[in-house]
């Protein structure tokens, strides 16, 4: 058999694939039903978690600045000292207790923060918890680095989103590695309360368990009086197993930036310095300019936000409640309102539906993991023209559809 005959057998014997664990691996929801409409002019889309707003141009700004004076080197690993020292005032401020920058790392964009996080802290076989449904990266990072993953799910108590915060506490043996925790939480918007900040510290303290915490939504509370959604960095102390991730993104209306923090002990910052270096190795300077603007001017974009989406969430709220059938549990912030059709439990269908019917694009809830089978996630971080719109095209169909 000559060379090239030979290589023909490579496959049957060296098949190219990935490891099983990738292979595994599902793929978004959101994006199998978003991507054959994407390029539709009738659409009208609120399956992605981003608001229709451009980022403010004192932000844009300070990014074309930094390219026009020739910023296109390597800049450090951790970030440059400049942005972690305004974060560092940042969230000192926000969080009434000292933060340094030896506990900073900026990162590309939260989902690089969340799986730096992992990198640095879980290795194969360990235990991590995840409290569900959730945005589908955070339970499937653990699952690439060969964790093994159990879910706490949410629940509607009283006509809104809890946490049973006793049957968490359960899960969390002394086996457990890892607590992921998103407040408040996309897709449901439910958001921990501060009984439940401290039950859940005592317990992780106790046991050694590391807490994870994803805060990209800190600041997008409902309520006008919660500047800041109840956070472990308030309790931190030193030798605290905590760490938070955030992101440019949402608040500051920056998602195609790509900024993000890691709030964490020193010691795991300084190794976050060497599996940044292994990965993305430096973040674009004019997006750290963007950021560093971002914090020094933003808090009247992080407040006009807030505004909106206090505003759009009870439009949007009231208009789904007039609907037969249709449930909708409170919530205490995020962008999203997650709700149900009563007799309807393959909502990926129906979001495949109300695309080709209605031209309306909502994400299924099956997307966030099994929890969210029969619910869809609405991003009303939109204009009201949109929201008013696109309800009117949700009602058409309901009554077109004999769903009425």
């Amino acid at each position: 058999m000559n060379t090239l005959e030979s290589k023909s057998n490579f496959q049957d014997i060296f098949p190219i694939q990935p490891r099983d664990t990738v292979s595994s691996l599902p793929t978004s929801l959101i994006r199998e039903v978003a991507d054959g409409a994407m390029n539709r002019s009738d659409i009208l889309p609120f399956w992605f978690g981003e608001s229709d707003q451009v980022t403010p141009d004192f932000i844009r700004d300070a990014a074309i600045e930094s390219l026009r004076s020739g910023e296109t080197f390597y800049p450090q690993n951790l970030g440059r000292p400049y942005l972690r020292s305004a974060l560092s005032l940042y969230l000192t401020q926000l969080h009434g207790c000292t933060i340094d920058s030896d506990r900073l790392a900026v990162v590309s964009g939260g989902i690089s923060g969340l799986m730096l996080t992992a990198q640095t802290i879980i290795e194969p076989g360990d235990r991590v918890v995840a409290i569900t449904p959730l945005w589908p990266n955070i339970a499937e990072i653990p699952r690439i680095l060969g964790a093994n993953v159990t879910r706490v799910p949410l629940s509607v108590v009283n006509g809104a989103w809890a946490l049973d915060v006793n049957k968490l506490i359960s899960e969390l043996t002394a086996g457990t590695k890892v607590l992921f925790i998103n407040s408040p939480n996309n897709p449901t918007g439910w958001m921990m309360t501060e009984r439940d900040v401290d039950e859940i510290l005592v317990h992780c303290r106790k046991h050694g368990i590391w807490i994870v915490s994803d805060d990209v939504y800190q600041r997008l509370a409902y309520d006008q009086a919660v500047f800041c959604a109840p956070s472990f960095l308030d309790r931190y102390q030193d030798g605290d197993r905590i760490i938070s991730v955030n992101s440019f993104s949402k608040s500051w209306l920056m998602t195609g930036f790509r900024v993000g923090w890691v709030v964490a002990p020193p010691s795991i910052v300084k190794a976050l310095t060497k599996i940044i270096e292994y990965n993305t190795c430096c973040i674009l300077e004019a997006s750290q300019r963007a950021a560093h603007s971002a914090l020094l001017r933003g808090e009247d974009t992080v407040q006009s936000l807030r505004a909106d989406l206090r505003s759009n969430r009870k439009v949007l709220v009231d208009g789904l409640c007039e609907l037969p059938g249709v449930e909708v549990p409170g919530a205490g912030g995020g962008m999203y309102t997650f709700f149900k059709i009563a007799g309807i439990s393959d909502t990926t269908a129906l979001a495949r539906n109300l695309i080709d019917v209605s031209g309306l694009g909502l994400a299924p809830g099956a997307a966030f993991g099994p929890e969210g089978r029969g619910w869809l996630r609405w991003c009303h971080a939109v204009s009201g023209v949109k929201l008013s719109e696109g309800l009117s095209r949700i009602t058409r169909f309901f009554e077109h559809n004999r769903i009425v």
